[in-house]
């Protein structure tokens, strides 16, 4: 069965960060992507991002790589790339260059700054640009330096999600207008956008810039984790008076707590209890307790017990490649869902093939490889 993007072709240019994942979820449903590499080698089975793509491996600092290029670019629906500003136009394959070619490609670009603003020249990795969006600011405990949040906020979250959503809305415009245009997906951008409740929660007085002061951040006694009987940890994410109270009874305590429940004079207290009572029993028979309630509490998972979970199990959300687990293609669509994970190919592996696709003969192959253009 084809996927929902079986008729899209991607050109990716090989990089770190958002734009391979950017890469891979438009694989998984389907789309021809085709990653422009620096270099040949062997396949890596960890590489997940990689997964579902076809590899060239081209010296783009040679005027045949630069035409090979352009070539891949003249018959692409999306091109994505993740370097820093600069980067592609001193490649000779900038937005111009690429729309002079192909007035109907999509460019989609993402950076942690964005491509202009006086922060764009610099480096940076997910925490760097998280901490300038306050989001940060806003993570870990009251008494601790901010927390990072893994890479998965900034990167993945701003970043490759922006990106995405950029590029299939530039997808969708054209269908009007015949023409592509430039994605401008910043990393610091998309965090922003994904701090609207909190923006509101300022503007109304209801948050507290203080970190560990607020519902979300783990002051909450119906929102934090608890520590378990055998060191283990439960997640309580009880908010609504309703599911708080599944929360009261499931743990034995009064329900006229609910009176109490926003009442951040009594949280230092209340989280002192639960605290107590949670410590009374492992975490697997925590699990037993509210397993199928609305009491919003779930066990806190290492990696193995994730992919362990009876949830997870049921909808094959990890599946076994190889030896590596990964991620189930996401979303899930019920005509054309998304193809089966298998393992990435090496880079550079279907240099051969891609050239035959885009037009160049075998002779013309080979001089290319004796040129050195092809890597």
């Amino acid at each position: 069965m084809l996927g929902a993007l079986s008729s899209l072709r991607v050109v990716e240019f090989s990089g770190i960060g958002p734009c391979p994942l950017a890469g891979q979820m438009l694989a998984d449903l389907g789309a021809q992507v085709c990653v422009v590499d620096r270099a040949s080698g062997p396949a890596e089975p960890s590489d997940i991002n990689r997964r579902g793509k076809q590899s060239i491996a081209v010296d783009l600092k040679t005027p045949e790589g630069v035409e090979i290029a352009r070539r891949l670019i003249a018959r692409a629906d999306v091109l994505i790339e993740g370097y820093r500003p600069g980067v592609m136009e001193s490649l000779g394959v900038a937005p111009e260059a690429a729309t002079a070619i192909n007035p109907m490609l999509v460019y989609g670009r993402v950076t942690g700054w964005g491509q202009d603003g006086p922060y764009a020249p610099s480096a940076g990795h997910d925490l760097t640009y998280l901490a300038i969006t306050g989001a940060l600011h806003a993570m870990g405990g009251k008494d601790t330096p901010p927390t990072p949040p893994l890479n998965l906020v900034a990167d993945y979250g701003g970043g490759t999600m922006a990106l995405l959503f950029g590029v299939l809305a530039a997808l969708i415009e054209r269908m009007d207008s015949g023409r592509g245009q430039v994605v401008d997906a910043a990393m610091v951008d998309g965090v922003t956008v994904l701090m609207g409740l909190l923006h509101g929660k300022l503007a109304t007085g209801d948050m507290s810039p203080e970190r560990e002061s607020n519902m979300l951040d783990g002051a909450a006694p119906f929102y934090r984790c608890y520590e378990t009987q055998d060191g283990k940890y439960v997640a309580v994410g009880a908010i609504e008076p309703k599911f708080y109270g599944e929360l009261l009874r499931l743990t034995g305590l009064p329900q006229s707590r609910l009176a109490t429940q926003r009442n951040r004079a009594f949280w230092p207290q209340q989280t002192a209890e639960f605290a107590d009572i949670f410590r009374q029993k492992t975490q697997q028979a925590w699990q037993e307790i509210f397993t199928g309630t609305d009491a919003c509490v779930a066990p806190v998972h290492d990696w193995e017990a994730a992919r362990r979970d009876p949830h997870t199990t049921a909808r094959a959300a990890l599946v076994q490649v190889g030896t590596v687990w990964q991620a189930a293609p996401a979303p899930r669509l019920d005509r054309t869902p998304g193809h089966a994970p298998r393992p990435p190919e090496a880079p550079g592996k279907g240099t051969e093939d891609i050239l035959e696709d885009i037009g160049f003969s075998t002779e013309e192959t080979a001089r290319l490889r004796q040129s050195r253009a092809l890597m």
